[in-house]
């Protein structure tokens, strides 16, 4: 268990106040707050979480804000959608890069294929095949891709 994205988040709020960046700043002293009620809640002993629950914080946040910037621009509010862009981008540069579509079809297509060759694929379940998929890929791609991915082989 290493602790080191919770150690440089930290170290980058001071950096953040000396160039008085104040977006990123913002940004990392929500993430800050994140940290600390998770510490509260899961009654952390030590002082800073570990990376695995860090990274799941951080995607969660990162997920809100895309939620958020949809709902700021089909309500025609540019403004407060950008600022929500700009957080995404301080909270992605935290986060593992993940796999490009065209690996996730790949993958996606050999596992289809190897369930159908033993006969156990089917189409109907489409639900358990991305979840299985999901799971072997966690953290390394994109759900929705994932999914789409999925929908795409099973249409073939």
């Amino acid at each position: 268990m290493t602790t080191m994205l919770h150690k440089n988040i930290k170290e980058q709020i001071k950096e953040a106040l000396r160039a008085k960046d104040t977006i990123r700043l913002d940004t990392l002293r929500g993430l800050n707050a994140l940290f600390m009620n998770e510490m509260m809640v899961t009654k952390c002993e030590s002082e800073f979480l570990d990376d695995t629950k860090v990274l799941a914080l951080i995607k969660r946040s990162a997920k809100q804000r895309k939620d958020s910037i949809e709902q700021f621009e089909k309500g025609g509010r540019d403004d407060l959608a950008q600022k929500e862009k700009s957080e995404l981008k301080i909270l992605e540069s935290f986060m593992p890069a993940l796999m490009p579509k065209s690996e996730v079809a790949i993958v996606v297509r050999t596992r289809i294929e190897a369930l159908k060759s033993q006969g156990t694929f089917d189409p109907k379940a489409l639900g358990k095949v991305t979840g299985m998929i999901m799971k072997e890929l966690a953290g390394k791609a994109d759900g929705a891709d994932v999914k789409a991915a999925v929908d795409e082989e099973a249409a073939r």
